[in-house]
This record gives C-alpha cells, structure tokens and sequence, in this order.
C-alpha cells in the first residue's frame, strides 16, 4: 500500500521576507517514492488522494490538487482561484525531506522558495486536517 504523506513548505528567505515566513506556505498531501521525491505512478493510481492547501499567516486561502500535466510540470491547482495556482519548477527532480528546498512558480510568473519543514504519514482520516 501506497503511503501519503502531508509535506509542510513554509516560504524561505528571500527579498523582502530575509528570514522567511513560517506563516506564508503550502501544505501538501502526497506519495513520496524511497528518496524522498513525488511518485509519479501512485500520483497517477490514485489522484483523487492529492491534496494542496496555500496558506498566508497561517490562515487557509485556498485548497485543491497537486496534478501531474504535460511536460513533466507538476500543478498545486487550487480550486477556483486560478490566480494563486502554483507550478513546481522541477517539483518531479525534488527531494521532500526536511530541511531541503523546493521552487513553486506563483501563476503570476514569479519564482519563490520553500523549506522543506515537515513530512509526516497520513492516512485518509487525516487528509482534512492536513489540507483544511
């Protein structure tokens, strides 16, 4: 059996934030492969399982899924607000473990990194706490 797991990304530094922002971020729920990067096949078995959640001062903006699409792109599409989706710059190459960095592309063009600040299991009871 395939194991999801929620992934915390909180906002790295960067211009504007020089020490981060715990409170500005994304909340993934996702299978991870042995080395810590997004399985693909499991993502694809079962897509109805990956969530997204955006958050801004801790408070939830948006959920939706986490979409693999064409050209190896993977999309944190969040439902009805297109203007906040996310495109992972090399999302599918990442390595989801605490204390790495991963790039999320805002749908206005822009570039921004994030920590890798948590990654534990969860079980379908589990998704709504993880996502909101």
């Amino acid at each position: 059996m395939t194991v999801f797991q929620h992934i915390r990304l909180e906002l790295a530094r960067e211009p504007g934030h020089p020490h981060g922002d715990a409170g500005d971020g994304w909340d993934l729920v996702a299978p991870l492969d042995d080395e810590g990067r997004l399985d693909l096949n499991a993502c694809v078995a079962a897509p109805e399982r990956c969530f997204v959640r955006r958050f801004i001062r801790d408070a939830t903006i948006a959920t939706g899924r986490l979409r693999h699409t064409v050209g190896d792109q993977w999309l944190l599409d969040l439902d009805g607000r297109d203007d906040l989706d996310g495109t992972g710059f090399r999302l599918g190459e990442e390595h989801f473990i605490v204390g790495e960095y991963v790039s999320i592309i805002s749908a206005s063009g822009q570039a921004h990194t994030y920590g890798v600040e948590r990654v534990v299991p969860v079980d379908d009871g589990e998704r709504s706490a993880a996502v909101g």
